[in-house]
């Protein structure tokens, strides 16, 4: 498929956390999609601009995401918008499945009557390394499960099933925080969308060091205890941040 701009909202997964910058920014899956998707442009139009923004913020939960950045997304006008949100929800003590996977349709359907192409897709299945990751993954495969059965019949719409690609879940994908996707990772998601929007998957190289991971006691002081102190306080690691691509911009090619 041939696009010139691309949007893309979200949660952290979308955001790129995980995939940090020497800088302290963030890279991720969106951003590399970006880049092929431009590199795939200039091949054919040599001449071609390629514009992409992303809205996405870490923490938020579905609504959130929705009533902040979809309109806003879609007054960009993107030939492509990547949509996801649910995994920060399916984490809270009380979820309606059903309702988040509704609300995605709903989401993926108004992009889609504004003439954007959608692309749907879930994050990958970090469950077998985190803390209550049995119940976490059962509603992850409920929820799965659930956008599947929804994802609208059009070829406007393209859904890449991150969350059942077995070889996502090995530890080796998976930032020290064991919640977010690395690196390594993160090119793996953008290898799968790329592949099913049939644009060729640039070779991103080899330049991943490996990860040092923190013992088990670390593990828990550093990441579990504040992620659990988040949730009893209503605090979001998202607070008070802004979008990192609130508008099209050029993709560097360099």
């Amino acid at each position: 498929m041939k696009f010139q701009s691309y949007a893309a909202i979200g949660d952290s997964f979308t955001e790129g956390v995980g995939d940090e910058l020497q800088d302290g920014g963030v890279r991720g899956w969106a951003d590399l999609v970006a880049l092929g998707l431009a590199q795939d442009l200039v091949r054919r139009e040599p001449n071609s601009l390629f514009g992409y923004a992303n809205l996405a913020i870490r923490g938020r939960l579905l609504g959130p995401i929705l009533d902040e950045q979809l309109d806003a997304a879609i007054s960009l006008k993107p030939e492509l918008l990547s949509l996801n949100g649910g995994g920060n929800d399916i984490m809270r003590p009380k979820v309606s499945v059903e309702s988040v996977a509704d609300t995605l349709a709903a989401a993926a359907e108004k992009a889609m009557a504004a003439g954007i192409h959608v692309l749907l897709l879930s994050g990958g299945n970090p469950t077998n390394h985190i803390p209550l990751g049995a119940r976490i993954e059962v509603r992850g495969e409920e929820l799965a499960a659930a956008v599947r059965a929804r994802v609208p019949k059009s070829e406007n719409v393209t859904f890449v099933d991150n969350w059942s690609d077995a070889e996502l879940t090995h530890l080796r994908y998976w930032s020290v925080d064991k919640l977010h996707l690395n690196a390594l990772g993160h090119r793996r998601v953008a290898g799968n969308i790329l592949t099913a929007l049939g644009v060729p998957v640039p070779d991103w190289g080899d330049d991943i060091p490996e990860l040092q991971r923190p013992g088990t006691i670390a593990y828990w002081r550093g990441y579990v205890f504040p992620w659990i102190g988040r949730r009893l306080t209503g605090k979001s690691s998202g607070d008070g941040r802004e979008p990192k691509r609130p508008t099209l911009m050029p993709v560097d090619l360099e």
